[in-house]
């Protein structure tokens, strides 16, 4: 099930964006305090954004931005406003797509579909616990913290990933690094793994990867 986050102070119309919403498949959350929202939507693993334009203190506009220089979950702004420039600020600040208020409901569940269908597409960011996780940068960021990974350590960290809660074993994590052309003995993943263990530590997750003697290893 894919989850929307909603942000809108207008209480009746958020519950009434929440119910229509559920009842049409999506698990929704609301936030409901807004003096840290970009710390909420950063903690937050949605798959989807509603933001709205107008919310007391900081607009969204500028939350969005703030937001987008961390993460780039898919971001739909709602906005009571009409005018081409407000329309033009959100996209250059980094929304994914915009609905005015008051909302279509056929309309607005073609807009969530449609940037979902993009994003699952383009999409290279993912979150382990508190953390991003990006392929393309090849790092892991929590909070203003970064710890760049090599690619070897990207391939072995996804790997886990994939699979958190499971035991992966050495051969397994072997056979990806050979599928991407990179050479590896047994020795050379030992210290990889190590290197994973100490960066993840750096970002507060101490013996997050647990060894299981003669099977593999755990993300836990």
């Amino acid at each position: 099930m894919e989850k929307i986050l909603i942000i809108e102070d207008d209480k009746s119309l958020a519950k009434e964006l929440s119910l229509f919403l559920s009842n049409s498949g999506y698990g929704v959350k609301c936030i409901k305090e807004f003096n840290d929202v970009v710390g909420q939507m950063l903690a937050d693993d949605s798959d989807l954004i509603l933001l709205d334009i107008g919310l007391p203190g900081e607009n969204g506009e500028v939350i969005l931005r703030e937001f987008r220089k961390k993460k780039e979950t898919p971001v739909i702004m709602l906005t009571s406003r009409t005018g081409e420039v407000d329309e033009v600020l959100s996209m250059s600040y980094g929304a994914d797509d915009y609905v005015t208020k008051p909302c279509n409901p056929t309309i607005l569940l073609l807009h969530i579909s449609a940037v979902l269908k993009r994003s699952s597409k383009t999409s290279q960011t993912r979150m382990y616990k508190d953390i991003q996780v990006s392929s393309v940068s090849g790092s892991l960021v929590k909070g203003d913290k970064e710890q760049v990974l090599t690619k070897n350590e990207m391939l072995i960290f996804q790997m886990l990933l994939d699979h958190e809660g499971e035991i992966v074993s050495r051969d397994d994590l072997m056979t990806v690094l050979w599928n991407n052309d990179e050479f590896v003995n047994d020795n050379a993943l030992s210290v990889n793994i190590s290197r994973l263990r100490n960066k993840l530590a750096e970002l507060g997750l101490e013996d997050s990867i647990e060894t299981r003697k003669k099977q593999g290893y755990v993300l836990k």
